[in-house]
């Protein structure tokens, strides 16, 4: 497996706090299967920023004390970004980093919230540029949760999304397990990721949300998603079916 979204670099963001919390966390992804992952730090969301230079060097350290360890997961480079206006501009000074640093794909994370209105002419901007737009956890977004169309509208408009392993698991509660299986019923979204912080309250559970995944989507949607994790990290076009709305009164009261 391929895990896309995780938080492993040490003592940078809130995720791994050490390189023995950084071997710990591959350890335990190599034991659920996970031979690759991007390490995507939060930027610029008013807690943290972590700059693509800054972003490489970190891998390159803890990728050699993998091999020094005999742990059998290669980690890439990569960037969980909070959107934010500036976007095009810090792709084009180096400043952001797209996953695997030389793909079309480029995270972006909503406020928990909402959705800031300058979110649609943003994402196009990306496009514009040359970028593929992927929006990390719409299931945990609120606005999303109330409005669903919000996301159908970008992922008609040839914006990707993925959702966290914790959330098909229910670990986030039953709410947004549900949202992220109509979510993905409706092809609103087209990845899988741990968003691991730590091996505790944070872990991985990627097999387990796979085995959801196919459990309630069927065999053939668990393997697209896992086919569009090598293909993202390869700078290939992800497979995608048809957009759908999700009727809004499946959400009355999710929140």
């Amino acid at each position: 497996m391929i895990d896309i979204h995780c938080h492993i670099l040490p003592g940078i963001d809130d995720g791994a706090q050490t390189y023995g919390d950084s071997l710990n966390m591959a350890a335990a992804a190599a034991s659920q299967g996970i031979k690759k992952i991007i390490a995507t730090p939060h930027h610029r969301n008013g807690s943290y920023h972590n700059i693509k230079s800054d972003i490489i060097a970190h891998t390159t350290e803890l990728n050699q004390r993998l091999r020094d360890e005999n742990i059998p997961v290669e980690v890439l480079p990569g960037q969980e970004t909070r959107i934010n206006g500036d976007m095009v501009q810090d792709l084009e000074q180096g400043e952001l980093l797209p996953l695997n640093e030389t793909t079309k794909y480029v995270f972006v994370e909503f406020p928990p919230g909402h959705i800031p209105r300058y979110a649609s002419q943003l994402l196009f901007d990306l496009q514009v540029a040359g970028y593929v737009p992927v929006i990390v956890h719409p299931e945990r977004n609120r606005e999303i949760a109330e409005n669903p169309s919000v996301i159908y509208e970008f992922i008609q408009k040839g914006v990707l999304s993925q959702i966290t392993a914790a959330s098909i698991c229910g670990k986030f509660g039953k709410n947004i397990q549900k949202l992220s299986h109509q979510l993905i019923e409706a092809n609103l979204s087209h990845f899988l990721a741990s968003d691991a912080h730590n091996t505790s309250s944070r872990g991985f559970c990627l097999a387990e949300a796979y085995e959801e995944l196919q459990k309630q989507h069927g065999r053939e949607t668990g393997f697209l998603f896992m086919e569009n994790c090598e293909l993202l990290i390869n700078g290939r076009t992800v497979n995608r079916e048809e957009a759908q709305r999700i009727k809004k009164k499946k959400f009355l009261g999710i929140f």
